[in-house]
């Protein structure tokens, strides 16, 4: 999130492919998949909504506020903080809540318990949804999953036939002791 507001070719979204009718993404003449910016949904504050685009009517219509008018929106004074304090959110002082514009932001309840729109629509739904660590393998329940099945896809007897092959592949994965992997 950028601290000051941007130029409209630079506008702050989200990424996100193009898709037609069907459903199916859009490639552009050059093969590529085409994208566009999707605006972020407002914000909460003090139980009303904050806009985090300036609104219609402004100079800068359409336009994402940045960090900076955000926090002076909130009743901070932020004209002589940095967007943030190095290069990883751990460069932070230790205990600081103030140094920069991202801790700030971080530190609010109502960033930091925002739902993402895939949790209001799962739950929505009636699906618990759980988000787990980017980047760590080893603390991923899915890749200890996997690698509980490899191992004992392994220990089964070698075979070069499709059909045993299928059925060692669905044996060792309905194996899985999952109830012992969720504690």
């Amino acid at each position: 999130m950028p601290k000051n507001p941007s130029k409209p070719e630079t506008n702050f979204g989200v990424l996100t492919n193009v898709v037609g009718t069907d459903g199916r993404p859009l490639h552009g003449p050059d093969g590529k998949l085409l994208k566009h910016k999707v605006r972020m949904r407002n914000g909460q504050f003090n139980g009303g909504e904050q806009e985090l685009y300036f609104p219609e009517g402004h100079e800068k219509a359409g336009l994402f506020k940045g960090m900076a008018i955000i926090l002076t929106e909130r009743g901070y004074n932020v004209a002589d903080k940095r967007a943030q304090c190095g290069k990883m959110f751990s460069d932070c002082p230790e205990g600081s809540k103030d140094c920069c514009c991202r801790r700030i932001i971080y530190s609010k309840p109502d960033f930091v318990e925002e739902e993402a729109l895939l949790e209001t629509c799962c739950r929505s739904w009636g699906y618990p949804v759980h988000f787990f660590p980017k980047f760590h393998c080893e603390t991923s329940f899915i890749e200890q999953c996997w690698g509980n099945a490899k191992q004992r896809y392994r220990l089964l007897a070698p075979s070069s036939k499709e059909e045993d092959l299928e059925r060692n592949c669905i044996a060792s994965l309905d194996a899985i002791p999952l109830i012992s992997m969720c504690r």
